[in-house]
């Protein structure tokens, strides 16, 4: 397993430019706000669209072990912390993403997120630990979506019953899951297409 580079100190982020702010909608952490790098390709998923996801997973989401593989800002993983789940991995390439999301992990205390500094096809290369939710939204306009259906039922990182979040552009092919999924919920909000698959 990929491991985390050298931890620097919380507030002292690598990271350039200006911040933006997310806030997290519902839980134990609720209305706090969370800072990330100003960047084009950081897109933290919309509040509307984080409340249907989180009303959609309300059944499953306490106690869960969840795996965050593009987790950015944190916005999602931090949100399942938030609700209940018992344990978030967020992977996170970028430096200076990585080193904002630590500091947001810090800030709340969030002693169940284990952040991984890493690429998140590399990571799912390696020995799989299975999962309950599985997170996926890519940077749009790249193949990782399917690159990672492959390794996550290749390598079987879902757990049987296990829930699968997916977000894409609206204007994207339709979607071509593993057999083994089944697509339980979709839904549309602006130009993004959000869905929820199962591993049966």
């Amino acid at each position: 397993m990929a491991k985390a580079r050298k931890k620097t100190a919380p507030g002292r982020s690598s990271g350039r430019g200006r911040a933006s702010q997310l806030r997290i909608i519902g839980g134990i952490w609720r209305g706090r706000r969370l800072s990330f790098p100003e960047s084009a390709a950081l897109r933290p998923t919309p509040d509307r669209v984080r409340e249907t996801l989180f009303n959609w997973l309300q059944p499953w989401i306490a106690g869960a072990h969840c795996l965050d593989l593009f987790a950015g800002s944190g916005a999602l993983g931090l949100e399942a912390l938030s609700r209940g789940a018992a344990q978030v991995v967020l992977l996170e390439q970028d430096a200076a993403v990585a080193q904002c999301l630590r500091d947001s992990v810090y800030k709340l205390q969030a002693q169940a997120a284990d952040l991984i500094h890493t690429d998140a096809v590399r990571y799912l290369q390696g020995p799989a630990r299975p999962f309950d939710i599985i997170f996926l939204d890519p940077p749009f306009q790249s193949d990782l979506l399917d690159r990672c259906f492959g390794l996550l039922e290749k390598q079987q990182w879902i757990k049987p019953g296990g829930l699968v979040y997916i977000e894409n552009l609206k204007t994207a092919p339709e979607l071509v899951l593993p057999g083994s999924w089944r697509l339980l919920r979709t839904k549309s909000a602006g130009q993004v297409s959000y869905h929820l698959a199962r591993k049966t």
